[in-house]
């Protein structure tokens, strides 16, 4: 089956391709990947070669020398003598050429599948659906084709995780990044389930701490399927007062976020929250320093604080790239990265909390390197960067 249209939707180089569609796929995503690193930035990533099955509340399947591997069991489901292969990130495909013939593993609306000596066979648990819209006549069409894989391989039992390798439980902020994306493809319905069946006003990811930032993300996420009657939003407007600061720059919240004060980026969110459920206002967002205040770039801009110095100059690293996304997207700068492989284009690296043994299954080097890959916030902010500017006509 086809990509899903946009407008209904709205909706390594040792790859070896073997016909001329995949050729002529392949190097158009290619293309695009050459001027998207010109025109932004890449970083060097590990040379690991691989491709991730099972977008949204599917099976979750790795491919990679030959062998197709139960992501979270590591059973080897299929396996293959292999002369050579081609990996098409942005057709969800891949092709294998082995002794007895072509073999193909490709992914679309409907499900996973092998083609083989002219069958295509189902693969159990993958036949869910999504949808893949095409982003046609975006001058980065391809990419964003990856960057919405990226996102969808990443949601497991209807949650919206970072990376599912390395992270058990979801993340508000990452989850309501993701969320924006899944509502601009049509995928909303992916993570209704988790949504509904939230209880608690924050993730307790962070060392267990309860985050403020996570009372309006989860207001939002709450909107997206229910009203303002789902019981955990009274429970969330009560610890809100706990966080409420009134001095001379209004009435606020000041909490912790990521081991430190946000409350600029906090109380944007919480009013952003309060909005999309229509309730009550009357919060004020104050004009103090704050390094995540750009972290929020879609609404409330006329708040900001000129002279803030922002997390992405502040740290001078690349190991949380979608730091330095959100920022570039609320002043339209172009200075952050996607990876310098075909797949996968996003990651985090050195994070707190995340679990990288679960890398192992994929390639020891990203264990050693503390690195996960893909990562949907990463993947989120790319996305919607590229969305806003060809809304903006600036690409």
């Amino acid at each position: 089956m086809p990509c899903t249209s946009y407008a209904q939707a709205a909706s390594s180089p040792d790859s070896k391709p073997s016909g001329s569609y995949q050729e002529s796929s392949l190097g158009k995503y290619r293309q695009q990947l050459t001027s998207f690193r010109a025109e932004f930035r890449s970083v060097e990533m590990p040379d690991c070669r691989f491709f991730l099955f099972g977008m949204g509340n599917r099976t979750k399947l790795i491919y990679k020398n030959g062998c197709l591997i139960h992501a979270i069991t590591g059973e080897i489901v299929y396996q293959w003598r292999i002369n050579n292969d081609a990996i098409i990130p942005n057709e969800y495909r891949v092709e294998i050429k082995t002794p007895d013939g072509i073999v193909i593993l490709y992914e679309n609306e409907e499900g996973v599948f092998i083609r083989g000596k002219g069958k295509d066979k189902p693969i159990p648990g993958t036949n869910s659906a999504v949808t893949l819209p095409c982003f046609t006549g975006h001058p980065y069409s391809e990419i964003l084709k990856v960057l919405n894989h990226e996102i969808l391989i990443n949601v497991i039992d209807s949650k919206p995780l970072p990376n599912f390798l390395v992270y058990d439980n979801p993340w508000r902020r990452d989850a309501a990044m993701m969320a924006m994306c899944l509502k601009h493809t049509g995928n909303l319905a992916l993570i209704k389930d988790w949504v509904l069946g939230l209880t608690d006003p924050y993730d307790r990811n962070n060392a267990g701490e309860t985050e403020a930032d996570n009372l309006g993300q989860t207001l939002f996420l709450l909107s997206l399927f229910t009203d303002q009657t789902h019981p955990l939003v009274v429970e969330i407007l009560e610890e809100a007062k706990r966080y409420e600061v009134e001095d001379g720059h209004g009435r606020y919240i000041r909490g912790r976020s990521d081991f430190h004060e946000a409350p600029v980026y906090q109380t944007k969110w919480l009013k952003f929250g309060l909005r999309s459920l229509e309730l009550e206002d009357d919060y004020t967002i104050p004009q103090m320093q704050d390094n995540y205040a750009s972290l929020f770039w879609w609404d409330y801009k006329d708040t900001y604080m000129p002279g803030t110095i922002d997390a992405g100059e502040d740290w001078k690293h690349d190991r949380y790239p979608y730091i330095g996304w959100a920022a570039d997207h609320f002043h339209r700068k172009k200075r952050n990265p996607i990876s310098s492989r075909d797949y996968p284009l996003t990651w985090e690296i050195q994070a707190s909390q995340a679990m990288y043994s679960g890398m192992k299954i994929i390639d020891g080097i990203y264990v050693e390197q503390k690195t996960a890959v893909p990562h949907t916030w990463h993947a989120a902010e790319v996305f919607l960067y590229l969305i806003d500017l060809i809304k903006q006509n600036q690409l």
